[in-house]
């Protein structure tokens, strides 16, 4: 079983969608949400919250501010062109870039296809903001619109936020979830960024080159050249060669968009309206067990809930779910057909002194193989006393809830085979050299390519796992990071330069 696995505001009122311009997700719940996010203070803030739903109105539509009925476009790429704001970039470097997309139709189609659910709410979340709509065309530069997408210097979802980065702006990264790849969160952060790097430098051009490479680089190359008397606008400004090709990548994707018939692209159609919706949950729910109420398959609903770590969610976080639009009232009914059965098998347990993996899977009943992938446990790794699992639960532990934070305490110890030999002595059997050893008969036969009997003299090779220090971190280190800065990688975007 693979690792499984804030808020989309576009609900429509009884499957009549509507844009939403601020009203809240649906809700289990008729308290507020206390863990709402407040807006950063350079950037415009959100519409007021809608007011709050009564228990007899739980999970019910509610109409939006706005009526995609009555909008001037039945067309999500017309009303993108419609917001183009940012000025051409006329250089050899973007006609390149132009060139080098409309030879690879099938890479667009796919990247724009993957985008279609979440389009819709970035166009609508950019012009709520006023920004220019150029910028629901940058995932596509970033990661194809890939929401799963994590690079060589762990920038991490659609729109490439490092872990520190991510932070700064808010985004959840823990044990159950990483807000970096959540649709509606890193959208939220990417553009608080891109409007605070816009008021740093007032160019469009120097805030995207600023995102790729960093404001602090971007300002002190602008320092440098003012010093020399050079010009400091992005097109003469000296930078990587990757962040002197990143908004000539953004401009050919533009200039697809505004003509994809001169550059023979075929552009899929995506209606101007919401295709997905959000519900707030307040009780623990299994992935497969919130994919089977809304009567969808496990994959297509990880593809639109990408933020979660485990194959369950736990609602003391109060987790916006993505659904598809029409599939809403589905999860409802079926939800409400539920009753008060509990809608997740998980439950949190504690390693104590003295306990392996081995015997706790044994204990719930679970593969230990299965229970290492669940809980990002590496194949040769053992976990100290005090470490938080996750493992089916059992009949006496049926309503607990899952906690909202899990924390992990020193870094799994990796482990490492030791091999010693053993030479048979007289009287000595393949059972009792196995229990002296404290292996398996098994064990020991296939470490003997399946030797079946044994003789006084005749050496046998017995394994065991020891201890071999902390497990490295999959996260670039600060020397790693130097070296991928140093060619104008991702990985130098931090919040503060």
């Amino acid at each position: 079983m693979p690792a499984f696995l804030i808020r989309l505001a576009v609900i429509g009122s009884a499957l009549v969608l509507a844009a939403c311009a601020g009203t809240g997700p649906l809700t289990e719940s008729a308290q507020p949400d206390p863990t709402a996010r407040s807006t950063l203070t350079f950037v415009a803030p959100p519409t007021p919250r809608a007011a709050t739903i009564a228990p007899e109105e739980v999970l019910q539509s509610r109409v939006a501010n706005v009526d995609v009925s009555s909008a001037p476009v039945a067309d999500l790429w017309q009303r993108m062109r419609n917001g183009f704001a940012i000025p051409d970039l006329a250089t050899p470097a973007a006609q390149e870039r132009t060139a080098w997309y409309a030879a690879r139709p099938d890479y667009l189609r796919r990247s724009f296809e993957r985008a279609r659910p979440f389009l819709f709410h970035i166009v609508e979340e950019i012009e709520r903001r006023g920004m220019p709509t150029e910028l629901a065309l940058l995932p596509l530069v970033e990661s194809a619109y890939n929401p799963r997408a994590v690079s060589p210097a762990q920038a991490a979802g659609m729109w490439q936020f490092i872990p520190s980065t991510g932070k700064h702006y808010q985004l959840t990264q823990d044990w159950w979830r990483d807000d970096r790849r959540d649709i509606i969160a890193s959208t939220n952060a990417a553009l608080d960024y891109l409007q605070k790097l816009f008021d740093m430098f007032k160019d469009w051009h120097l805030a995207l080159a600023a995102y790729n490479w960093g404001e602090g680089a971007v300002s002190r190359a602008i320092e440098r050249a003012r010093a020399k008397g050079e010009p400091t606008d992005y097109a003469n400004l000296r930078m990587p060669a990757e962040t002197a090709g990143y908004v000539p990548k953004l401009q050919a994707i533009k200039n697809i968009v505004l003509r994809p018939d001169a550059h023979n692209v075929a552009l899929p159609r995506i209606a101007n309206e919401p295709a997905i919706a959000t519900i707030v949950k307040t009780r623990d729910i299994d992935v497969r067990t919130a994919a089977r109420l809304a009567e969808m398959p496990v994959e297509e609903f990880v593809a639109l809930n990408p933020a979660h770590n485990r194959p369950v969610i736990p609602g003391a976080n109060r987790p916006a779910i993505v659904l598809p639009a029409a599939k809403v009232e589905t999860f409802r009914q079926n939800l409400e057909a539920s009753g008060e059965k509990p809608l997740s098998s998980w439950q949190a347990y504690l390693v104590k002194a003295g306990e392996k993996l081995e015997q706790i899977a044994a204990r719930f009943r679970i593969d230990l193989s299965e229970l290492k992938s669940i809980n990002s446990i590496a194949p040769r790794a053992r976990v100290a006393p005090g470490h938080t699992l996750i493992v089916p639960k059992d009949a006496r532990q049926a309503d607990a809830a899952l906690p909202a934070r899990v924390d992990q305490p020193a870094a799994l110890a990796e482990e490492r085979v030791a091999r010693k030999a053993y030479v048979v002595r007289k009287g000595d059997t393949l059972f009792a050299v196995a229990r002296a050893h404290k292996v398996s008969v098994d064990d020991l036969k296939r470490w003997n390519r399946g030797v079946q009997s044994i003789a006084p003299g005749q050496k046998l090779v017995i394994e065991s796992t020891v201890a071999a220090g902390p497990a490295k971190s999959r996260v670039a280190g600060p020397a790693k990071k130097k070296a991928v800065a140093a060619k104008g990688k991702r990985s130098v975007r931090t919040a503060k330069r």
